[in-house]
């Protein structure tokens, strides 16, 4: 049996949209605020190396579908994006042209426990609407939150603001990056 992992990039309060330089966002490109280093680089690839494919909400896809084909580095995270497989949640597309792309439709929270299940370990970034999707229904396995040392005082957050059950999460893994961005590995308590 698989995983479904979140992996997002959040600020200090919370805030995980348009952290890469997405037009149209009051905050876009957050991220770029604090120094890149090559260790974040590496965790960054190492994710992508482990994972069996990407789950993907269609904003989210459509972005990435953008950027991603028009790269290439052999040994390195463009190559992995391009080759993996990559499935997107979405009532609204109905032809995906990147390259192992699969639409999921139906019955959203059955078809993902069934994909998880059959693909292995599934990597979900950005795709704040499937994240919350997958909160309510109890489908997240792992949230990886790269925590920027950056407070931002408005945006879309990761979490919902209106749930109705409080969550409890056991923290298994915590890394610091020279740059001051945090990684907290995460899993719910049973």
């Amino acid at each position: 049996m698989g995983r479904i992992i979140v992996t997002e990039f959040v600020s200090l309060d919370g805030v995980m949209e348009a952290p890469g330089g997405e037009p149209g966002y009051r905050h876009t490109a957050w991220t770029t605020l604090v120094p890149y280093v090559p260790e974040f680089g590496a965790f960054k690839l190492g994710e992508v190396l482990e994972a069996d494919a990407h789950l993907l909400g269609r904003v989210t896809y459509e972005s990435f579908a953008g950027a991603w084909p028009h790269r290439d580095d052999p040994d390195g995270f463009a190559n992995r994006m391009n080759s993996m497989k990559k499935y997107v949640v979405t009532s609204t597309l109905t032809f995906l042209k990147w390259k192992n792309s699969h639409i999921v439709a139906g019955d959203i929270p059955a078809e993902l426990a069934k994909l998880r299940d059959a693909e292995g370990d599934l990597l979900v970034a950005g795709s704040r609407t499937l994240v919350h999707t997958l909160y309510e229904h109890d489908l997240v396995d792992e949230y990886r939150l790269m925590v920027f040392p950056v407070i931002l005082g408005s945006g879309r957050r990761l979490f919902p603001d209106d749930v109705e059950h409080k969550r409890t999460l056991e923290l298994v893994d915590l890394k610091q990056f020279s740059n001051g961005v945090t990684v907290h590995t995460l899993r719910p308590t049973s």
